[in-house]
């Protein structure tokens, strides 16, 4: 059998005794030692995790930056194709405009009737047209016009249309008509 007594411990001497209130010094010294090891190791660890990160981020900005210059190109593309259909839409805007005649101005053609002023108005060139004046026939009645004049017509008594010549040639002659309602009074 083994004696353990207090008489075997003796020649041992405790770790924990260097901390004790005999060495004071010892104990501060090993807090500071130990304060300074978690704040090195704090350190290093924090830099090491902000690595990472700024790994990711380095990545993440280098795909923005790539969608960007894309959308750039894309938006790029967008507004040369929109100017391009602004210059067509120009383009045929200006080709209809020049075949449809603006409101209440008609074309006509030696020898050709046209009905005019809302349907209240038959007018028709008689022959072609002279040097200074054109033959019209207006609801039956043949009147010399000359480029510029206004003829008031009233085909009924509530209503009272107005036939201008603005311009004529030996092809045709452009005529502007128009009716309205006459006010009782």
């Amino acid at each position: 059998m083994i004696d353990r007594t207090q008489s075997s411990r003796t020649g041992r001497v405790s770790r924990w005794r260097l901390f004790s209130a005999e060495h004071p010094a010892a104990t501060v010294v090993s807090l500071v030692v130990l304060v300074l090891a978690i704040l090195i190791g704090g350190h290093l660890y924090g830099r090491y995790l902000s690595s990472i990160d700024l790994a990711g981020r380095e990545a993440a900005i280098e795909q923005l930056r790539a969608e960007s210059q894309k959308q750039k190109r894309d938006i790029d593309g967008k507004s040369q194709q929109l100017t391009l259909l602004q210059t067509k839409l120009a383009k045929t805007q200006a080709a209809l405009d020049a075949i449809t005649p603006s409101a209440n101005t008609y074309n006509i053609n030696p020898n050709q009737t046209l009905i005019v002023g809302d349907g209240h108005l038959t007018v028709g060139m008689v022959g072609p047209p002279s040097n200074d004046s054109v033959l019209l026939n207006i609801n039956g009645k043949p009147q010399a016009v000359t480029a510029g004049q206004n003829l008031s017509v009233a085909p009924d008594p509530t209503t009272k249309c107005q036939i201008g010549v603005q311009s004529f040639d030996v092809f045709r002659a452009v005529l502007v008509a128009s009716c309205s309602s006459v006010k009782a009074q």
